[in-house]
């Protein structure tokens, strides 16, 4: 199991390394085809993945993508409200076919999986996003490491007994300043060649550290759903990791995060 999952790890590294490097037209359609792929495991624990409420879920990820594109981002609420109001008139209409549960989880799934994640290549077009972008997986798979190195020697007291007994606080603590050190060092080695962020050393250690905190919210929240549904994974995509959520869980959350605190920090 360990070297499957650590042969899996090194794919993925690899090919994070070639499409996100290489940006553009690569990088927006996988993240798009990821996006689809997450949702359609969310919808298929909530048992939607198939039927009306979910296609248009799918719809609508893939309308937000287009928008994306063509930088349209002032049309998104637009774009929210026609699919609320979609999925209300198939809810009404059909009435009783779907349930309550059906429209909220497939409204919840286009932002959850497929807005949050985008972010990933929205901060790859932003000024300096080749460099900035990294601070997505720093966030994420530095703070996940950091986090079980901390948690090992010195976890004594738990964060969420019920939902995640093996986490700690001081393993939570210590994921947020080894992101926040590797931050500074990735800035420390690449922050000369950023011309848009005015002092890459503060602005990438405070990225990362807040994108830390948020990046423990999004595994615990992956995994609070996985509870609630009774299931191990999300899915068997990715050998030795399970499906696109159960790898990315964390990343849906540190991708907005870094895309905002680099924004505001720059």
């Amino acid at each position: 199991m360990f070297t499957k999952r650590l042969f899996s790890g090194i794919i993925l590294v690899i090919l994070a390394i070639i499409i996100v490097g290489t940006g553009g037209m690569l990088l927006y359609g996988t993240t798009a085809l990821i996006s689809l792929i997450g949702m359609y495991e969310l919808y298929r624990v909530m048992k939607i993945e198939k039927n009306p409420m979910g296609v248009v879920g799918y719809l609508t990820a893939l309308s937000y993508y287009g928008l994306v594109w063509f930088e349209g981002h002032h049309y998104v609420t637009l774009m929210a409200i026609v699919a609320l109001m979609v999925m209300m008139s198939l809810y009404v209409f059909t009435f009783p076919r779907f349930k309550t549960e059906e429209v909220t989880v497939a409204f919840f799934g286009v932002f959850y999986v497929a807005v949050m994640l985008s972010y990933l290549y929205q901060v790859r077009v932003m000024a300096d996003g080749r460099y900035l972008v990294w601070l997505i997986f720093i966030s994420s798979w530095g703070c996940d490491t950091s986090a079980y190195c901390v948690g090992v020697l010195f976890g004594k007291h738990k964060m969420a007994p019920v939902l995640s007994p093996k986490k700690s606080i001081e393993g939570a603590v210590g994921g947020v300043a080894g992101t926040a050190l590797l931050g500074f060092l990735f800035a420390t080695a690449f922050g000369s060649s950023m011309t848009d962020v005015a002092n890459p050393q503060a602005a990438c250690t405070a990225a990362c550290a807040i994108a830390a905190v948020i990046s423990q919210i999004g595994d615990l929240a992956a995994s609070a759903i996985k509870r609630n549904h009774n299931i191990k994974d999300y899915g068997h995509l990715i050998p030795g990791h399970g499906g696109i959520l159960d790898r990315f869980d964390s990343m849906l959350f540190t991708a907005p995060a870094i895309f905002f605190a680099v924004t505001f920090l720059a």
